[in-house]
């Protein structure tokens, strides 16, 4: 078995097992399958981790199962704003969009921030017309609307809530989705992470999570490790929660698992933190961490069987 690796997240939260249809279940076991095999099969080939990480969101973001691209929340104005942060684990470079309404994929726009600006992130219209000058199609916002995510924004507007997909509990697997993310291990020994989402149902307009911010929501660095979270995103912002792994791995010399542990099960939680991460070490060893009921994941090691999982 190689220790080229890949993992991936659907969201996590207060998935309860009472409303997940056994159809319903099916549909996120086969998705979550079909995108993590798919990343294998490109690192068995020789593929970069940035590669890899980009088509898993890629291909993430283009189904409605989960927030970001298509099957996008609604912003209190009804509309779809969607970030979203890769970065290379050789070099350090990161490139990031927030607030982006007409880019079908977020994730392939923070590639072209990372490979063709001097930037890490660009917002709003402006991370449009980059994208836009450099071959990205422009779409119009309802591509990213289902009837689902409508019924959702309802029912947090009746509720005068902002909701996180996996706030409250137990929660209708309907109103349940997050935030997406790859991390991988290339044959090379190279690290990348990649993020995206729509972010919160009712959310304020121009709000921006964690997801595209290197360090909160996204971090790869091959000295140490490669991490995409999904959960409360303030908290995460306010830990630097992805970085704050790779600083305990490095300064601390705690393992993979451990510096997971220390993040997710006890610092989340102490500022109400909820939800979960997904890394891969410089060794090729994995960590799926939640703290919340369960998370969509999945990982597998190339030339071996994926696994994949939603509860703990």
């Amino acid at each position: 078995m190689s220790n080229a690796v890949i993992a991936i997240h659907g969201g996590a939260g207060a998935i309860s097992r009472t409303s997940l249809s056994p159809e319903r279940e099916k549909e996120y076991v086969e998705a979550l399958a079909f995108i993590v095999e798919t990343g294998q099969h490109m690192l068995e080939q020789g593929a970069s981790a940035l590669d890899v990480v980009t088509e898993a969101v890629r291909l993430l973001e283009e189904c409605p199962l989960f927030n970001a691209g298509i099957g996008a929340v609604f912003t209190a104005d009804e509309t779809h704003e969607l970030d979203a942060c890769v970065m290379d684990g050789y070099s350090l470079h990161a490139g990031a969009v927030a607030g982006v309404k007409h880019l079908r994929n977020p994730v392939l726009a923070a590639r072209l921030v990372l490979e063709q600006s001097p930037h890490v992130l660009l917002m709003g219209e402006g991370a449009e017309r980059f994208a836009a000058d450099r071959g990205m199609a422009r779409v119009n916002n309802d591509l990213f609307s289902t009837p689902e995510r409508l019924a959702q924004l309802r029912q947090a507007q009746a509720a005068g809530e902002t909701q996180l997909d996996h706030s409250a509990a137990p929660l209708d697997e309907q109103t349940k989705m997050g935030t997406v993310g790859a991390v991988a291990r290339d044959l090379a020994g190279n690290l990348a992470a990649a993020t995206s989402t729509g972010g919160m149902t009712n959310k304020l307009p121009g709000r921006v999570g964690d997801s595209p911010l290197p360090g909160a929501g996204c971090y790869a660095n091959n000295a140490s490790v490669a991490v995409s979270c999904t959960g409360t995103g303030e908290v995460f912002m306010r830990t630097l929660a992805a970085y704050d792994i790779s600083a305990l791995m490095e300064y601390s010399d705690l393992s993979l698992h451990d510096a997971c542990e220390r993040v997710v099960m006890e610092k989340l939680p102490t500022l109400g933190g909820s939800g979960g991460l997904i890394a891969v070490d410089r060794e090729g060893n994995v960590a799926l961490p939640f703290n919340s009921e369960g998370m969509y994941r999945a990982y597998a090691y190339a030339g071996d069987t994926s696994s994949v999982g939603i509860y703990r």
